[in-house]
């Protein structure tokens, strides 16, 4: 959520632990995730297959825990988006008429003005 395009991060460093490439040794304590600059990281593997229940019924893979886990992330990173949201939608309500009504009134205001019409007459000659 900090790095440009934060949420895919953080799925893909949920889920891209994997046995590091042949030959390549890696310090103790550290696992290997590509996604991870550097290739390795202290946090061991946090999500595993069936590790809890869904109420609903949803089957617990690897891949919906890290979604869920990214999404609980990005809501309590953006926590206001939903009354921002509301905020939005009453703005539009309140200053859509408001400039339909002050595009009449000065339909209504300047239509004698605009139709004027302004002739300018030479002054007569006076006869000496």
């Amino acid at each position: 959520l900090g790095r440009e395009d934060g949420c895919n991060y953080i799925f893909n460093l949920l889920t891209g632990y994997q046995d590091p490439p042949a030959g390549v040794k890696g310090e103790p304590n550290l696992h290997y995730n590509p996604y991870f600059s550097g290739g390795w990281i202290a946090m061991a593997k946090q999500l595993y297959d069936d590790q809890l229940e869904y109420s609903d019924g949803t089957k617990a893979t690897e891949a919906q825990l890290a979604k869920d886990v990214t999404e609980f992330l990005k809501w309590t990173a953006e926590r206001d988006h939903d009354e921002r949201k509301k905020l939005a939608i009453k703005a539009v309500l309140i200053f859509v008429p408001l400039v339909v009504i002050s595009y009449h009134w000065k339909r209504v205001k300047w239509a004698s003005l605009k139709s004027r019409k302004i002739a300018f007459y030479r002054p007569k000659p006076k006869d000496n």
